[in-house]
């Protein structure tokens, strides 16, 4: 089950409308999450509904990814919101600073039933437990090392989750372990807190699309609402944001 780019037309609609992810809802999410989604990386959290045998309706918020099965075809793999992190084999130190968003080493289990070190980390918007293999993240922890001339101080300090500032042509930069990343390190321009503050994915409040508007609530949760159900606040909000997008075409 590698992960591999997809094309859109291959994403698994159907599987993802019987969780109430429309085809038109998946191809409103802005073209970057799109991108993300065909190189097999992990989906904002989204709302899902779903109906059992007895027609009982449950709703529920989960992260997605496609995968390739091994016959070659796509399929999904959820990750839905936890109520809370299965911490239980981490001792009460890891589990503090798991907690507190820092990356750790620790012993996990790979997939064959053996044991090894891997970096691990809290997804604070689902509550998984992300875990990467010491020797892939390693690697990006040794290039960016390398790239910037970190002394081992500095690099014993990434690997122990802490973000480390730098500067570069003469601005602050700051890198740190986010497994939620591809490459596990996630940077960002400015101090440790701008980095701590600063969410992978950045929306607006209203995500306008062809079917529908992605609406993000004050808690940052995400929402579809078609177009058919538009109040008369989305009516003007997409007025302006043509407007908007109007305006920035003739500047350019």
């Amino acid at each position: 089950m590698k992960q591999v780019r997809f094309e859109l037309t291959e994403l698994p609609y159907a599987t993802l409308a019987r969780f109430g992810l429309t085809q038109e809802m998946i191809e409103d999410l802005p073209m970057r999450v799109l991108d993300e989604l065909c190189d097999g990386r992990h989906s904002p959290v989204l709302p899902v509904r779903v109906t059992d045998e007895n027609g009982e309706t449950f709703e529920s918020r989960t992260r997605f990814a496609v995968i390739r099965r091994d016959d070659g075809q796509p399929d999904v793999v959820f990750y839905p919101v936890l109520k809370s992190s299965q911490l239980e084999r981490y001792d009460k130190e890891q589990q503090k600073q798991l907690l507190a968003g820092k990356a750790i080493l620790a012993d996990a289990e790979t997939g064959d039933g053996r044991h090894s070190k891997a970096f691990v980390q809290v997804d604070p918007e689902t509550n998984q437990v992300l875990t990467v293999p010491t020797p892939i993240l390693g690697r990006n922890l040794q290039v960016v090392a390398e790239e910037f001339h970190l002394g081992s101080a500095e690099l014993n300090r990434l690997q122990h989750g802490d973000p480390l500032t730098l500067v570069v042509d003469d601005d602050p930069v700051t890198v740190g372990i986010d497994l939620r990343n591809r490459s596990g390190l996630r940077f960002c321009s400015g101090d440790e807190q701008k980095w701590r503050e600063q969410t992978k994915r950045e929306w607006d409040k209203y995500t306008f699309g062809c079917y529908g508007c992605w609406v993000m609530g004050d808690d940052g949760t995400l929402d579809y609402v078609p177009e058919e159900e538009y109040s008369e606040e989305l009516w003007n909000e997409q007025k302006k944001s043509g407007e908007r997008n109007r305006a920035a075409a003739l500047h350019k």
